[in-house]
């Protein structure tokens, strides 16, 4: 078997799902057994592991990895010496970048950070909060937490800080954010000898321009219509696109042939309107990739 060209770490956890959708969209065919960690693909250059996203910064700095995809805040909090390839907005529920928030219960007397000098704050990202408090000149006790952090608020500590995307879970657990520490998106990252090998930044620009390809193609869809030749002005002037749309004859004269990119939502409006300008044979088609 020929050797594999990269080794890629992937997020195991939470981020997983979203990324094995990702790369499927981008044309990679992904499957991982139960149990496994070794991820199966059918690009054979690939050699790919699923490992913690707050790991993956620090085994490709240390060369265990060439590459992998984890967030902007575990590379911050390891302090990981690693080139960004680039950053990819994407995670388990929106297209929101996720939030490192400082809580406090509803009920304390805690107004800001000033006011958490001397007490204690629970946390898994201890150096960013470290950090934070120390621009601040701030004096507090930093606890790591291994999870259920949003429980300890108030009972076994003063603050938290935790990681949010919606804030839902803050607000059921009657939290109240005090202020945001780091704002966080996944980012394809290398190892920066791996990025001086021509074969392996060949790959991995590849992969980037595939990646961020499926994600700009997300919500949108294709449309294409014939339009009668007398309403083409009015259709155009009212049609939303990516570019300009694409125009081009048929074989009757009197018939245009167009067609846009838009957002999946507009085409409930959309498509009412073209019909009532006389479009007709519309098509509507999903996308997997768009390629400015």
């Amino acid at each position: 078997m020929a050797e594999k060209v990269l080794r890629l770490g992937l997020p195991k956890g939470s981020l997983q799902e979203a990324t094995f959708q990702l790369f499927r969209k981008a044309g990679f065919q992904l499957g991982v057994a139960s149990r496994s960690y070794y991820v199966n693909c059918d690009d054979q250059d690939l050699d790919i592991m699923l490992i913690r996203a707050q790991e993956i910064s620090r085994y490709v700095e240390q060369g265990h990895l060439d590459a992998g995809l984890t967030g902007y805040d575990w590379i911050c909090e390891n302090g990981s010496d690693v080139v960004e390839v680039c950053e990819l907005i994407y995670s388990k529920v929106s297209k929101r970048p996720t939030r490192w928030v400082l809580c406090v219960p509803e009920s304390s007397d805690i107004q800001s950070v000033t006011d958490l000098e001397g007490r204690t704050i629970a946390t898994e990202a201890v150096s960013i909060t470290r950090s934070f408090l120390e621009e601040r000149g701030v004096n507090a006790n930093v606890e790591f937490s291994w999870g259920a952090t949003e429980i300890k608020a108030g009972q076994f500590c003063d603050a938290i800080v935790e990681i949010t995307e919606t804030g839902n879970s803050l607000k059921a657990n009657k939290l109240r954010i005090i202020e945001t520490l780091l704002e966080s998106t996944t980012r394809l990252i290398v190892n920066r000898k791996s990025w001086e090998t021509p074969i392996i930044r060949e790959k991995l620009e590849n992969i980037a321009l595939l990646l961020q390809a499926a994600i700009d193609a997300d919500g949108k869809v294709g449309l294409k219509m014939n339009v009668p030749r007398v309403s083409l002005d009015e259709i155009l002037a009212s049609l939303p696109a990516l570019t300009s749309p694409t125009i081009s004859t048929l074989g009757d004269e009197d018939w245009m042939a167009v067609e846009i990119i838009c957002e999946e939502y507009e085409v409930k409006q959309l498509l009412p309107m073209l019909r009532r300008y006389g479009a007709r044979g519309i098509i509507e088609y999903s996308l997997n990739k768009v390629i400015n």
